[in-house]
């Protein structure tokens, strides 16, 4: 007997068809084939099986033993594909499926839980989930296919991903309430330079603070806090200063103050979409995409 590969589904619907209704020519009928055409398929499907699989009664048809058998995987097989298909219409219609989102701490502040409520709100079928890190770290994940689309900040390296950018992200600087400073419209970073800063890591050039050493003092860490609500806590406590990015500017505390750095002066960094270079893309990732760019 040939491989079952050779049991082409087109075959086996007509196979089926014809079992049910134990007729060539009401197959024929229900499928829009002549009669002539459904006993070419039928003997084609049996030269494949290597034995009848229909008695030629005086009346239609009858399945042999080896075709009661084989009726009962085509049926399987038929049922699987049509699963299938619905499945993947589904998929393309965003009536199933999931959705992996990584963002940055600040980013998940405010502009990636807009975009998963919105996404949620058009595609509610879809699941989504969200996992929060560092920039590099959201980045090996992509590349690693752990996540479908990730909110990250900066210049790279970004090698293995494709890049839509969302914004520039200015940052601003955040000072105890009653800090000398709180008062003024405008601040420059050399203001700041005999300040305690509270910082990401203790590695300035690693963190948002860098820019101070391009402005000609190394900024005086006095505490390391990788959570933003803890940074924003050590500022209201009148232990330290740090930046404060716009796009998490929602999330600011009453009891600090964020006074705007000198326009020559303010650190910048890019927000960009990423997702994984060379890789198909799926209909919600695409979807997400649209909306987190709009």
């Amino acid at each position: 007997m040939p491989d079952a590969h050779e049991l082409s589904s087109g075959l086996l619907r007509v196979f089926v068809e014809v079992a049910r209704l134990g007729s060539f020519t009401a197959a024929g009928n229900r499928l829009g084939y002549t009669q002539s055409a459904i006993s070419r398929q039928i003997s084609a499907l049996e030269d494949e099986a290597g034995t009848p699989l229909f008695d030629r009664l005086p009346r239609g048809v009858r399945p042999t033993e080896p075709g009661r058998r084989l009726l009962l995987h085509a049926e399987a097989v038929l049922d699987r594909l049509e699963a299938a298909r619905r499945e993947l219409a589904d998929l393309r219609e965003l009536a199933t499926g999931r959705l992996r989102v990584g963002g940055f701490a600040t980013a998940d502040v405010s502009l990636v839980p807009k975009a998963i409520a919105a996404f949620q709100a058009a595609y509610p079928a879809v699941a989504v989930t969200l996992t929060e890190g560092y920039t590099p770290g959201l980045a090996k994940r992509l590349r690693a296919g752990e996540l479908d689309v990730a909110i990250l900040s900066g210049d790279g390296p970004f090698d293995g991903l494709d890049l839509r950018k969302i914004c520039d992200d200015p940052m601003s600087v955040a000072l105890p309430a009653g800090h000398r400073l709180a008062r003024r419209r405008r601040v420059r970073l050399a203001d700041l330079a005999e300040e305690q800063w509270i910082a990401g890591s203790d590695r300035p050039e690693e963190t948002l603070i860098s820019s101070c050493l391009e402005h000609g003092f190394q900024p005086r860490i006095g505490f390391v806090a990788r959570d933003w609500l803890a940074k924003q806590g050590l500022v209201a406590a009148g232990v330290g200063i740090t930046l404060i990015p716009a796009i998490a500017a929602e999330s600011v505390r009453p009891d600090i103050t964020v006074v705007r750095l000198h326009p020559d002066e303010v650190p910048v960094r890019a927000v960009h979409a990423a997702t994984p270079a060379g890789v198909t893309l799926s209909p919600a990732t695409r979807a997400f995409l649209g909306i987190v760019n709009d």
